[in-house]
């Protein structure tokens, strides 16, 4: 609803930024992305090789851009289209510039790997307008047929401020909050290692919603009910009672959920420009030399099959029947592609990462946007002086309602509903234009005074990620007992200590990260997997910046008993 963080945490201009770095796996990402001396190198004998990269969203994208400044040759392979989950598309028939954000569309702060990217790029960022965000003009929540209109928090009534105070007692009495939170801006790894090390032991086992229920803070039923409904930062979080409150705890510590901004123009750019940048300081190639000039302009297509044959050597077939050899391949798509889409030989794995693989549990979301004429939803109602219409959270169909302009008078976006999990799944059966005669009947019940139809000026546009071939839902959150099955993903880019039959492919993509469902999972473990090839062809980090792999004792995630 607003910021998670309890008013005992004290945030001063000399403190570094908070970072989505931990509290799993404390690396300093950010700071390895901005050393002067670079990722790495690798020998020279090994100038050109061929590496394939499977999957061009934005994991993908940035593994082969770092690997093809090292003097690797990345072959990318896209069965859709450049970008993944971050998908930008128009409106047919209205201005270009009117866009609308099919998957990733709000980035916190503490994204600062992501942010490395977004600045060498040249991509600027606004406020993004969630519920009661200082940019956000008004915010209504409407709970039971019944709204309350707000500017701030301090607008709504007290049962919400008790939703929220209880909120912040409860991370603190059963999760040490106000501490982690402090480590971690601090970068205080052996602090950050000490409190999660106890709270992973205690807590892996724990749904989010049986957290609530064991704090004291949360004894009412009313008040985890609001909760739900209403949540903190982007909205409600009943659709997350389920999942573990390991997830929900790596989301508050880092201030995920806080201070949004929407990247202008539309999240897709990034990896589109990733794509056709030619970096300043590339080993091996020619000046000017582009992930895209060394595709000819375009990807690979789908991936069918993956196959290990003699050499130990990673062999890719695509759609087109192409068959490609390689010794060494990084997959970034959605793990379930593995198990599902593309046919794959056993022996790719050790049968535990196959297994983890399997138990990833996805969720689903779905949205649909219209275009309209302008931001009429800040004319004013001229009985009570409020905005027409607001960001509204609602247990209607809608959930969660989003209004984005692009000034006065200018056409303008509506999300009408962004839902998750079951949620999401009511409106699968239906199409876009179904979905929005319901949308819009739900809400003319919340504003019944305002046309929105009238001021449509385009056909709507929707996803529901759980119905994409390439995808089977929007991103991974571990259900209770699944932190073994994480690490075992996570940490499969350091191989040494695999059988040498079991090396050579690399797994990355957000559902790899310990941050699923942000883009910062993503370069994260782009990141990682960079250093993975690196150390596979024998290359090495300068000794002033050591990589993800170097430090890897030091800050190796939690280990909890097989038995």
């Amino acid at each position: 609803m607003t910021s998670t963080v309890p008013t005992a945490v004290q945030h001063t201009d000399a403190q570094p930024p908070i970072t989505m770095f931990g509290p799993d796996f404390p690396f300093a990402y950010d700071d390895f992305l901005a050393h002067p001396a670079g990722l790495g190198q690798i020998p020279a004998t090994e100038h050109g090789t061929e590496v394939a990269v499977i999957g061009g969203g934005l994991s993908g994208i940035v593994t082969a851009y770092e690997l093809m400044k090292m003097g690797l040759k990345p072959v990318v392979y896209e069965a859709d289209q450049i970008g993944g989950r971050l998908r930008t598309v128009g409106f047919e028939g209205c201005d270009s510039s009117l866009t609308a954000e099919m998957g990733a569309m709000r980035f916190p702060p503490s994204s600062t790997a992501l942010q490395h990217y977004i600045d060498l790029v040249g991509l600027t960022t606004k406020p993004f307008p969630n519920p009661l965000a200082p940019d956000t003009p008004s915010t209504v929540v409407d709970l039971k047929g019944e709204s309350h209109y707000a500017r701030t928090v301090d607008d709504l009534p007290e049962v919400y401020h008790q939703v929220m105070n209880a909120w912040n007692a409860c991370l603190e009495e059963g999760a040490d909050f106000s501490d982690m939170n402090r480590a971690l801006r601090e970068r205080d790894v052996p602090r950050i290692r000490e409190i999660w090390s106890k709270l992973v032991e205690k807590l892996d086992n724990q749904t989010f919603y049986g957290f609530l229920c064991d704090s004291s803070a949360f004894k009412s039923f009313r008040h985890r009910e609001i909760f739900g409904q209403v949540g903190f930062g982007t909205g409600g979080w009943d659709t997350d009672f389920p999942n573990s409150i390991l997830e929900i705890l790596r989301v508050v510590y880092t201030e995920a959920d806080d201070h949004h901004r929407g990247i202008v123009g539309g999240s897709q750019q990034l990896p589109l420009r990733l794509w056709e940048r030619e970096p300043a300081k590339i080993v091996h190639w020619a000046q000017g030399t582009s992930l895209s000039s060394l595709h000819d302009g375009a990807p690979r297509p789908a991936v069918t099959r993956l196959n290990r044959t003699a050499g130990n050597r990673i062999t890719v077939t695509d759609a087109s029947g192409d068959i490609r050899t390689y010794q060494a391949a990084v997959f970034t798509a959605q793990s379930w592609m593995l198990l599902s889409k593309i046919e794959c030989d056993d022996a790719l794995f050790p049968i535990d990462h196959w297994t983890a693989m399997e138990r990833t549990h996805y969720m689903e979301s779905s949205k649909l946007f219209v275009p309209v004429d302008r931001p009429f939803w800040l004319d004013k109602d001229e009985d009570t002086g409020r905005d027409v219409m607001s960001m509204t959270l609602t247990d209607r169909m809608t959930r969660g309602t989003y209004l984005l302009d692009n000034g006065p008078d200018e056409p303008a976006v509506i999300c009408l509903s962004y839902t998750w999990c079951d949620d999401s799944l009511k409106w699968l059966p239906l199409d876009a234009n179904e979905r929005m005669e319901v949308m819009l009947k739900s809400l003319s019940e919340i504003y019944p005074k305002v046309d929105i139809r009238k001021h449509i000026i385009g056909n709507p546009v929707t996803v529901s990620w759980e119905n994409e071939p390439y995808f089977m839902g929007a991103f991974k959150a571990n259900l209770p007992g699944h932190y073994r099955y994480q690490r075992r993903l996570f940490t499969h880019f350091m191989q040494d200590l695999l059988p040498e039959d079991k090396r050579g492919i690399f797994l990355a993509g957000d559902d790899i990260s310990w941050t699923a469902g942000w883009a910062e999972g993503a370069v994260q473990t782009a990141l990682n997997a960079v250093w993975g090839v690196m150390h596979h062809f024998g290359g090495g980090t300068d000794a002033t910046n050591p990589g993800p792999g170097d430090l890897y004792d030091e800050i190796a995630p939690v280990e909890l008993p097989e038995d």
